[in-house]
């Protein structure tokens, strides 16, 4: 099959039997030419061990079931071929000593061993990749085979194992043929994925070729977004190249690696990875400098990691404080805004270091600011409830602090009510600050809250009230409030569920002054309540129950 004409080797092959064969004549000749070389020693001993490993490598390729059914073992064989044959010119070259220069054979050499390295391992991750064992059908049959899906199927595996043999622009057309079929049944293609896969695109990330790197990116962000394959992706490798995409890649790069970071670290562990593969500066600088998209995505990313205790303190030597802040003040998308609030909260939630950073950059005003916008207003309030204990009263009066605080109670969303009332729970701890809370008007707004949905809000509001009715001027005004009996009495449930109790005890033992509130909490079914609280111990439960029965014992002798 092979005639020897000259230094001309004559080919005449349509089959992959053909090719196997041609493969397998060509390999002793190639042999013989490398060891008959005495130029280049080290580099011929090299290339001759790496041939005595094709024979093999071509005997376990054809002895596969399906061997001379599908097209990459051809493929490969014309691929080994040609290496081969590059070895017999090359040695003819070297023997003649027709070569251009030694360092120029050095290197083509050189080149020629890693065609080799590339030929062994193609082959051998062509076996164990499982391909083989799909059946590749041309697509004009597949379309009409009976069992369509199976022929896709096979046809996604092949693509995908090609991602993992061959030359880089072979794995570049793979990759653009991958894509056109993810953009065509994007769910068939995610099923037929394994991690070998996803290895393989990983290691896409590192090539040279902005295009390939770009593609690659694309495909493993969509399968970030997934939120199927993150610790596939994690375990092999992927973070490092996305983190060095966002300092070193194109702007579609760019974006594509923020976003599959952004989705990647919704995981606090892989979080933590992110920040030991050094991926805080980048993301911070990328907050600074990026366009709308990057700059909200990696706003994002840094929220999700500041949600990890252990590495706030990482992202305060970064400088995230005060970036974050910028963005509360002018960010590009009001995304970006939303984001610094919620990173704020959660870096002010317990390091009193990083409260006073904020404080001192000037976070209050920022975040008292943010609630004056259109925003979610949870985050911004959770943070300032976190910093509340660390100001002075007069500055939290000099900045609006409660003008801001009885706006959220009137038409926040229920965490932000929530988060407001906490607020009043903590800076309520003299009884100049209780009064001026209650000239603010939030008193009929806390009693409202005490009607709401979630237990936590009602919890929250109850405490707020029972610390501040200790103040003589607000018990009148929640005495004055019409729901405040009905509302308290009603939280005296002594349900497991009902955390709020021990606070409308409180509040209810403060009306109790008053005969005409004792009569409403009389009337509301109040004693009832007490008495089961009573016998759980419930702070204030006995005393109020005795007042309260004391009280209906006197109305029965005055009737009577």
């Amino acid at each position: 099959m092979v005639e020897d004409k000259g230094k001309e080797l004559v080919m005449d092959i349509q089959s992959v039997e053909d090719w196997l064969s041609y493969a397998r004549e060509l390999v002793p000749m190639a042999l013989d030419k490398a060891r008959d070389v005495k130029g280049f020693p080290g580099r011929w001993k090299m290339i001759t061990s790496k041939l005595e490993q094709i024979p093999s490598c071509l005997s376990d390729l054809s002895s596969h079931p399906c061997f001379s059914k599908n097209a990459l073992c051809k493929e490969q064989l014309q691929a080994v071929s040609t290496t081969l044959k590059e070895v017999i010119d090359l040695a003819d070259i070297c023997m003649e000593g027709k070569y251009e220069g030694k360092l120029k054979m050095q290197s083509d050499l050189d080149s020629l061993s890693g065609k080799l390295d590339l030929n062994l391992r193609d082959c051998g991750l062509l076996i164990k990749s499982g391909v083989l064992g799909e059946l590749t059908m041309p697509l004009a049959v597949a379309g009409s085979s009976t069992e369509p899906e199976a022929a896709i199927n096979s046809n996604i595996r092949e693509l995908l194992a090609r991602l993992q043999i061959g030359h880089l622009e072979a794995k570049q057309r793979a990759l653009d043929s991958l894509c056109e079929m993810i953009k065509e049944d994007e769910k068939t293609v995610l099923t037929v994925l394994g991690r070998s896969n996803i290895a393989a695109l990983v290691q896409l990330l590192a090539v040279t070729s902005p295009r390939i790197r770009e593609k690659a990116v694309t495909v493993i962000c969509l399968l970030a977004e997934t939120g199927s394959f993150e610790n596939w992706l994690v375990s092999e490798g992927v973070l490092p190249p996305l983190i060095r995409l966002l300092e070193s890649g194109s702007a579609v790069g760019k974006e594509k690696a923020i976003i599959s970071l952004q989705r990647l670290s919704m995981s606090a562990e892989i979080a933590r990875e992110v920040v030991g593969h050094g991926g805080i500066p980048p993301l911070i600088e990328m907050c600074r400098t990026g366009d709308s998209i990057l700059q909200a995505a990696s706003a994002c990313t840094l929220k999700n990691i500041s949600a990890v205790p252990e590495v706030r303190q990482n992202l305060a030597e970064e400088g995230i404080v005060k970036v974050m802040i910028t963005l509360l003040d002018c960010g590009i998308l009001l995304g970006s805004k939303e984001h610094a609030a919620e990173c704020l909260q959660n870096l002010t939630a317990s390091n009193d270091n990083l409260k006073r950073t904020v404080i001192s950059e000037g976070g209050i005003r920022s975040l008292l600011a943010y609630l004056d916008g259109p925003l979610p207003q949870e985050s911004a309030v959770g943070a300032l409830r976190n910093l509340v204990t660390s100001v002075s009263t007069e500055m939290l009066v000099a900045l609006g602090f409660l003008p801001r605080l009885v706006h959220v109670l009137k038409s926040g969303s229920p965490g932000a009510q929530q988060a407001a009332a906490a607020s009043i729970c903590r800076v309520c701890t003299s009884s100049e600050m209780k009064k001026m809370v209650g000239d603010a008007g939030c008193i009929p707004l806390l009693i409202q809250l005490l009607e709401a949905k979630a237990n936590s809000v009602r919890e929250v509001a109850a405490q707020a009230i029972s610390s501040l009715v200790t103040l003589a001027q607000n018990c009148r005004e929640v005495k004055k409030n019409n729901k405040s009996v009905p509302n308290l009495v009603q939280l005296l449930d002594p349900s497991p569920q009902n955390t709020a109790k021990k606070y409308a005890v409180s509040c209810l033992v403060s009306l109790s002054t008053s005969k005409k509130s004792k009569k409403l909490m009389i009337s509301y079914g109040a004693i009832g309540y007490l008495k089961k609280l009573s016998e759980m111990d419930i702070p204030g439960a006995k005393k109020l129950l005795e007042r309260l029965e004391r009280g209906k014992l006197r109305s029965m002798f005055s009737r009577k």
